[in-house]
Protein backbone atom coordinates (compact mmCIF):
# COMPACT_ATOMS: atom_id res chain seq x y z
CA UNK A 1 0.00 0.00 0.00
CA UNK A 2 1.28 3.26 -0.82
CA UNK A 3 0.35 7.03 0.25
CA UNK A 4 0.64 10.65 -0.38
CA UNK A 5 3.25 12.93 1.42
CA UNK A 6 2.01 16.24 1.42
CA UNK A 7 4.34 19.11 2.38
CA UNK A 8 3.84 22.91 2.54
CA UNK A 9 7.09 25.70 2.76
CA UNK A 10 7.88 28.79 2.11
CA UNK A 11 10.99 30.78 1.53
CA UNK A 12 13.07 34.35 1.83
CA UNK A 13 14.04 33.48 -2.29
CA UNK A 14 12.54 33.80 -5.52
CA UNK A 15 10.77 30.76 -6.79
CA UNK A 16 13.53 31.01 -9.73
CA UNK A 17 16.40 30.50 -7.37
CA UNK A 18 14.77 27.58 -5.27
CA UNK A 19 13.76 26.17 -8.74
CA UNK A 20 17.44 26.10 -9.79
CA UNK A 21 18.51 24.33 -6.58
CA UNK A 22 16.31 21.74 -6.99
CA UNK A 23 16.65 21.37 -10.31
CA UNK A 24 20.68 22.24 -11.61
CA UNK A 25 23.21 19.74 -10.92
CA UNK A 26 25.59 21.71 -9.22
CA UNK A 27 23.37 23.95 -7.15
CA UNK A 28 21.77 20.90 -6.20
CA UNK A 29 25.00 19.04 -4.79
CA UNK A 30 26.48 22.14 -3.12
CA UNK A 31 23.11 22.42 -1.29
CA UNK A 32 22.68 19.10 -0.21
CA UNK A 33 26.45 18.12 -0.28
CA UNK A 34 25.85 15.07 -2.48
CA UNK A 35 26.50 14.03 -5.86
CA UNK A 36 23.82 15.20 -8.18
CA UNK A 37 23.47 14.51 -11.91
CA UNK A 38 20.13 16.26 -12.89
CA UNK A 39 18.83 16.51 -16.83
CA UNK A 40 17.63 19.56 -17.84
CA UNK A 41 14.85 17.88 -20.08
CA UNK A 42 11.55 16.26 -19.75
CA UNK A 43 12.15 12.81 -20.11
CA UNK A 44 15.86 12.91 -19.02
CA UNK A 45 17.24 11.28 -16.04
CA UNK A 46 18.29 12.20 -12.63
CA UNK A 47 20.22 10.87 -10.00
CA UNK A 48 21.06 12.09 -6.17
CA UNK A 49 23.30 10.83 -4.01
CA UNK A 50 25.29 8.56 -6.24
CA UNK A 51 22.33 6.01 -6.70
CA UNK A 52 19.90 6.61 -3.74
CA UNK A 53 17.45 8.33 -5.52
CA UNK A 54 17.15 7.89 -9.61
CA UNK A 55 14.34 8.81 -11.80
CA UNK A 56 13.00 10.69 -15.02
CA UNK A 57 12.03 14.03 -15.12
CA UNK A 58 8.51 14.10 -16.01
CA UNK A 59 7.42 18.10 -16.19
CA UNK A 60 9.97 20.62 -15.64
CA UNK A 61 8.60 24.54 -15.87
CA UNK A 62 11.48 26.64 -14.94
CA UNK A 63 10.46 28.44 -11.54
CA UNK A 64 6.98 26.85 -11.15
CA UNK A 65 7.08 23.37 -11.30
CA UNK A 66 9.27 20.39 -11.15
CA UNK A 67 7.48 16.57 -11.57
CA UNK A 68 9.59 13.63 -11.40
CA UNK A 69 9.27 9.67 -11.36
CA UNK A 70 11.38 8.79 -8.34
CA UNK A 71 12.84 6.01 -7.07
CA UNK A 72 14.44 5.44 -4.03
CA UNK A 73 16.94 2.60 -4.19
CA UNK A 74 14.92 0.97 -1.02
CA UNK A 75 11.99 0.72 -3.03
CA UNK A 76 10.77 -2.31 -4.63
CA UNK A 77 11.90 -3.61 -7.88
CA UNK A 78 9.85 -1.70 -10.15
CA UNK A 79 8.22 0.57 -8.23
CA UNK A 80 8.16 4.37 -8.80
CA UNK A 81 6.53 7.22 -7.21
CA UNK A 82 6.07 10.68 -8.10
CA UNK A 83 7.18 13.64 -7.04
CA UNK A 84 5.67 17.34 -8.13
CA UNK A 85 6.62 20.42 -6.72
CA UNK A 86 5.05 23.23 -7.21
CA UNK A 87 6.52 27.14 -6.49
CA UNK A 88 4.41 30.35 -6.40
CA UNK A 89 5.73 33.87 -5.52
CA UNK A 90 4.58 35.31 -2.47
CA UNK A 91 3.84 38.87 -2.21
CA UNK A 92 6.76 39.67 -0.33
CA UNK A 93 9.08 38.21 -3.01
CA UNK A 94 9.46 34.85 -1.58
CA UNK A 95 7.75 31.22 -2.47
CA UNK A 96 5.47 29.15 -1.21
CA UNK A 97 6.67 25.35 -2.61
CA UNK A 98 4.21 22.66 -2.30
CA UNK A 99 5.29 18.83 -2.54
CA UNK A 100 2.62 16.06 -3.45
CA UNK A 101 4.72 13.09 -3.38
CA UNK A 102 2.43 10.20 -4.43
CA UNK A 103 2.91 6.13 -4.34
CA UNK A 104 5.73 6.29 -1.39
CA UNK A 105 5.85 2.38 0.01
CA UNK A 106 3.74 2.43 3.49
CA UNK A 107 6.66 1.51 5.17
CA UNK A 108 9.11 4.17 3.93
CA UNK A 109 6.80 7.20 4.38
CA UNK A 110 8.17 8.28 7.73
CA UNK A 111 11.74 8.07 6.16
CA UNK A 112 10.78 10.29 2.95
CA UNK A 113 8.86 12.62 5.02
CA UNK A 114 11.84 13.40 6.71
CA UNK A 115 14.19 13.23 4.40
CA UNK A 116 12.76 16.00 2.33
CA UNK A 117 12.72 18.00 5.47
CA UNK A 118 16.20 17.18 6.68
CA UNK A 119 17.93 17.51 3.03
CA UNK A 120 15.90 20.17 1.32
CA UNK A 121 13.52 22.45 3.18
CA UNK A 122 16.54 22.65 6.19
CA UNK A 123 19.31 22.85 3.89
CA UNK A 124 17.48 25.31 1.79
CA UNK A 125 17.34 27.59 4.87
CA UNK A 126 20.38 26.93 5.73
CA UNK A 127 21.78 28.12 2.26
CA UNK A 128 19.68 31.34 1.87
CA UNK A 129 20.84 32.33 5.18
CA UNK A 130 24.46 32.06 4.39
CA UNK A 131 24.14 33.83 1.06
CA UNK A 132 21.93 36.46 2.69
CA UNK A 133 18.68 35.30 0.83
CA UNK A 134 19.72 37.69 -1.98
CA UNK A 135 18.46 35.83 -5.15
CA UNK A 136 21.61 37.81 -6.70
CA UNK A 137 24.17 35.79 -5.00
CA UNK A 138 22.99 32.45 -5.69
Amino acid sequence: MCKTIKQRVKFKAAPAVIYDLLADSRKHAELTGRDAVISDRIGGTFSLGGDEVTGINVDLVPGRRIVRAWRHRKFPEGIFSMAALTMAATADGGTELVLVHRGVPKDLIPETEQTWRDQYWTKIRSYLSAVGGSPKEI
